[in-house]
């Protein structure tokens, strides 16, 4: 499953396909998903890396989503709960059933969130993770010893999902690939093409070669997140915007800042989200803000006033005081919400909308990682419809993603890979050399990056160490030192010179840049 068995299919297909998605992130890559597992020819066209954007910069969690709850988005609720229970059953080996405490420091606390979590845990139904408890002052100190006790009247422990999205994002590709699916990175879309004014295509640029293809399809489905006007717009020039960008980030500290297995959850900041601290990787996540966005980066970064409102809401509930000393990296994404009336970011729901354009174009629009599935479902029922393909139902309700494997381990280094963990290891058996680390400060060895280029797409330096591994999220400047080593195993696996290998570091040390906090 490389890019290039996938590219060598892309040229070597000789018919119309029957659907072609425009985006690689976790709505074009579950629509890839379903539309092949139902037998349709697919091809998918991503002009970054999988899951490039916002796609691997999430919290990390499939929840329900409390504050949605406290909106009173029922819908949407109910939705994400279903939906988490069928992710944790078809990937068991990468969603995990995740402890959260919600501290109390005022008496009506404990009542209201031990009320409204009986009601979250009553509205999962039989895919709950668990029932939610109120919790004594001591137990919650003993679970989460480093929360400020001063105040504390004790806190309320309820149950949701936790994953690694860039890995569930790889799998999926991989899932797509098994059912028959065409996949390519740096593929750029620079056109539509249309036949009385229907589109039946696109053209499109491979950005390693240079080389142009144009691309026949009976659908075209965008699902290009943050970037969905800008294909709406090649589409109809001079289209109204739909998508309301807002920027999340979230610092990487420590375990000691939080030790032990719960997170944190604190249902109202001065902005009014909800922050989390939840163990990931050995590593802790805090996050997040809301910040609305005039410019669409593809690699955008922190604010400063953004990394000093999360270390001084963190500051806040914790014993030990996080400075910027602390950070091992800050990542920053852009949720791609739909338009509303709403006056904050916060407000606006994240529910997804499909839509059918004049010409044809199927557009799928915000929506979260939670509810991938039945967005891809949802978008390619509307998209089948359009083309006038046969009928046949969506059977990724039942589907095993790629790597499938129960485990109740998620504290090895590689629990991810699932089933392919015997693959990597099979490479460390036929040479011992693979199973060095790339450094010392992080879990991955150089068989990982084999298997990367080997079996997930990965081309690059940064696709290695910032979604094939999770290196530029669990210690940027880690991950920076490492970058030789990727480097020249890369070259040496793909056959390139000195040369490139200079311009992959050049690029890579530009990107870490944006994962490590300015010193004051």
């Amino acid at each position: 499953m490389n890019r290039a068995a996938h590219l060598h299919k892309l040229e070597n297909f000789k018919s119309s396909w029957d659907i072609l998605v425009i985006g690689g992130g976790a709505s074009g890559l579950g629509a890839a998903v379903d539309a092949a597992s139902r037998g349709y020819s697919t091809i998918l066209f991503e002009q970054f890396d999988f899951a490039k954007g916002t796609s691997s910069r999430s919290t990390k969690l499939v929840h329900g989503g409390v504050r949605y709850l406290q909106q009173g988005n029922i819908k949407l609720v109910l939705e994400a709960l279903r939906e988490r229970g069928l992710l944790k059953k078809n990937a068991p080996h990468l969603v995990k059933n995740q402890s959260f405490i919600v501290p109390n420091y005022k008496w009506w606390e404990g009542p209201y969130y031990g009320v409204g979590l009986k009601v979250y845990d009553w509205m999962s139904g039989s895919l709950g993770l668990g029932a939610s408890e109120r919790l004594s002052t001591e137990e919650v100190l003993q679970l989460a010893p480093t929360l400020d006790a001063e105040g504390l009247r004790g806190g309320v422990l309820y149950h949701d999902g936790q994953f690694d999205d860039a890995r569930l994002a790889v799998n999926l590709a991989q899932t797509a690939a098994n059912s028959g699916a065409t996949l390519l990175n740096y593929f750029s879309v620079t056109g539509l093409l249309k036949t009385n004014g229907q589109i039946n295509g696109v053209q499109v640029r491979d950005q390693i070669s240079g080389k142009e293809y144009e691309v026949t399809a009976r659908v075209v489905i965008n699902a290009t997140g943050v970037f969905s006007d800008s294909v709406q717009q090649m589409d109809e020039p001079g289209k109204p915007t739909s998508i309301a960008p807002s920027q999340g980030i979230h610092l990487v500290l420590d375990k000691s800042f939080l030790p032990g297995e719960a997170a944190i959850m604190i249902p109202h900041t001065d902005d009014g989200r909800v922050l989390f601290a939840v163990p990931w990787h050995n590593k802790i996540i805090v996050g997040t803000t809301d910040t609305p966005v005039d410019h669409i980066d593809a690699e955008p970064v922190a604010q400063e006033a953004e990394i000093d409102f999360i270390l001084h809401h963190a500051a806040r509930y914790l014993t030990k005081d996080p400075t910027r000393a602390d950070i091992k990296s800050v990542f920053a994404g852009l949720r791609p919400l739909v338009k509303s009336t709403a006056k904050k970011t916060a407000e606006i729901s994240r529910d997804h909308l499909v839509t059918v354009s004049p010409s044809g174009l199927v557009s799928i629009l915000g929506g979260k990682w939670t509810t991938y599935r039945k967005m891809s479902e949802d978008v390619v029922n509307t998209a089948a419809v359009y083309a006038q393909l046969p009928y046949r139902d969506s059977v990724t309700k039942d589907l095993s993603i790629h790597g499938a494997q129960p485990t109740d381990d998620f504290n090895t280094d590689d629990y991810y890979y699932g089933t392919d963990t015997a693959g990597i290891n099979a490479l460390i058996a036929a040479n011992p050399a693979m199973g060095e680390l790339i450094h010392p400060d992080l879990p991955y060895t150089k068989a990982m990056v084999l298997w990367a280029v080997k079996e997930e797409w990965a081309i690059t330096v940064e696709d290695v160490l910032s979604r094939r591994t999770r290196a530029i999220l669990l210690d940027a400047k880690a991950a920076l030192a490492a970058a030789p080593v990727v480097a020249g195993l890369l070259s040496e696996l793909m056959g390139h010179d000195a040369g490139w290998i200079a311009r992959e570091l050049e690029a890579f040390e530009k990107v870490v840049q944006g994962y490590l906090p300015k010193e004051r």
